[in-house]
């Protein structure tokens, strides 16, 4: 009786363990799925599927490269430095000093390879137009240009805004601007199996150029076609 019921006992303990195992494996899979782990990466270009890829009449900063591929190549550019996500302020003009970085650094740095410093043209719009960002009270040039809900606000009235709907497949453009809640990206010239664009950003999972647009909800979408500075 003794050694039947250690014998049960043993089987009681192997089966929690095994349905804790299963469990967990099912929260990995869960996890992985909602942060795109799941998704293939595998890579379509435009013309696979029909598509024109459009090139920007502007070439702000006279490389005789067209303004929507510079800011594409300038994404792809900065995700290759490989920085680290932490949020910093910086309190001496407000670009990194160091190797960290946020999803807003991967934009600022996309126009700036364009010829565009966005940090003056924020800042700008909103010492013209503050009651148009309702999260400023006191405007911070040394972070304003960092945060998403001013982005949008800027995008919002200076650059062309497009549909948020992915199957859309032609209205999605390398060097678009996608806004989603607390997080921006560059729009890829690759493609998923659905002919949806791949995004060039970066957050907690790291500097990245991958099939997870998806994995967002869009609440803006932008192409820019260039501002007179000195305006």
């Amino acid at each position: 009786m003794w050694i039947f019921r250690s014998v049960r006992k043993s089987w009681i303990g192997f089966g929690v363990l095994f349905l804790m195992l299963i469990l967990a494996g099912a929260g990995v899979l869960l996890y992985l799925y909602a942060a795109g782990g799941l998704r293939s990466n595998r890579a379509h270009s435009a013309e696979e599927f029909g598509i024109e890829t459009l090139t920007s009449d502007l070439d702000a900063d006279g490389d005789g490269v067209d303004d929507y591929t510079d800011i594409l190549m300038g994404a792809r550019d900065y995700i290759a430095t490989d920085p680290v996500y932490k949020s910093v302020y910086y309190e001496e003009g407000g670009y990194p000093t160091d190797h960290y970085g946020v999803c807003t650094d991967v934009i600022w740095n996309a126009f700036m390879a364009a010829g565009y410093t966005l940090k003056d043209l924020v800042d700008q719009d909103i010492a013209e137009n503050v009651s148009a960002y309702p999260d400023i009270s006191e405007p911070d040039p040394n972070i304003d240009f960092r945060r998403v809900k001013n982005l949008k606000v800027f995008f919002d009235g200076n650059a062309t805004s497009l549909t948020t709907e992915l199957d859309d497949l032609s209205a999605w453009q390398p060097g678009d601007i996608v806004v989603f809640p607390s997080h921006i990206a560059i729009v890829s010239d690759r493609r998923n199996d659905k002919g949806y664009p791949f995004i060039i950003h970066h957050g907690p999972g790291g500097a990245r150029e991958k099939n997870e647009i998806e994995n967002y909800t869009i609440i803006g979408h932008y192409r820019w076609d260039g501002v007179n500075e000195e305006e």
